[in-house]
């Protein structure tokens, strides 16, 4: 696998990071260069290191993995997107309340929800025989730069649309935490047949 094609993956990898990204910046009030590192550091560093961790795996606990990460995503996906839903229907009243998505649990809960799907492209890239710290340090760089970019563009969409925006922003991480399921699950292939 060359250069491009970890490129392709890692971008793959990083859609996730990005939209959660973009949810995250809704519930901020404002957003400043620590939101930006914090996210950005954090979501590339898991990114980076669920692959790598995949890799080491192999093919140990692969089955055990294939059978709870998609849940997994799921619920910690659910519980943010739950709780911006929460949050926004609170209104702007509750804005000073709300906690930091960019601090503490929750930036942990969004980071490795986002990154799970790299654990098991680490297995598979040990299957393929892949020299993992170059694939590993390309998908950490293309989350950082797609969270941060998530964030800034999350931003200039939610300016004027306040807690409506959020919670949209909740909704879509409860979805894709779904959608993660039901793929994982192969209801989409049987729907269409």
């Amino acid at each position: 696998m060359g250069s491009i094609e970890i490129l392709g993956v890692a971008l793959a990898l990083a859609m996730d990071a990005f939209a959660v990204s973009i949810a995250a910046s809704l519930a901020l009030p404002r957003i400043s260069g620590r939101h930006l590192f914090r996210v950005g550091f954090h979501f590339g560093l898991f990114q980076a290191l669920m692959p790598i961790i995949g890799w080491l795996a192999g093919q140990t606990v692969q089955q055990w993995l294939a059978a709870w990460d998609h849940w997994v995503a799921f619920g910690l996906l659910a519980i943010v997107g739950g709780r911006m839903i929460h949050e926004a229907r609170q209104g702007d009243d509750a804005l000073a309340d709300r906690g930091d998505p960019t601090r503490g649990w929750v930036l942990l809960a969004l980071a490795i929800a986002t990154s799970i799907d790299a654990l098991a492209v680490g297995i598979s890239l040990a299957m393929l025989e892949v020299r993992i710290w170059l694939a590993a340090l390309i998908i950490g760089l293309v989350a950082c730069a797609l969270s941060v970019m998530g964030m800034v563009l999350g931003r200039r969409i939610g300016r004027g649309w306040g807690p409506r925006v959020e919670m949209v922003g909740g909704i879509f991480l409860v979805l894709l935490g779904a959608k993660i399921v039901v793929e994982h699950l192969g209801l989409l292939g049987a729907l269409g047949s």
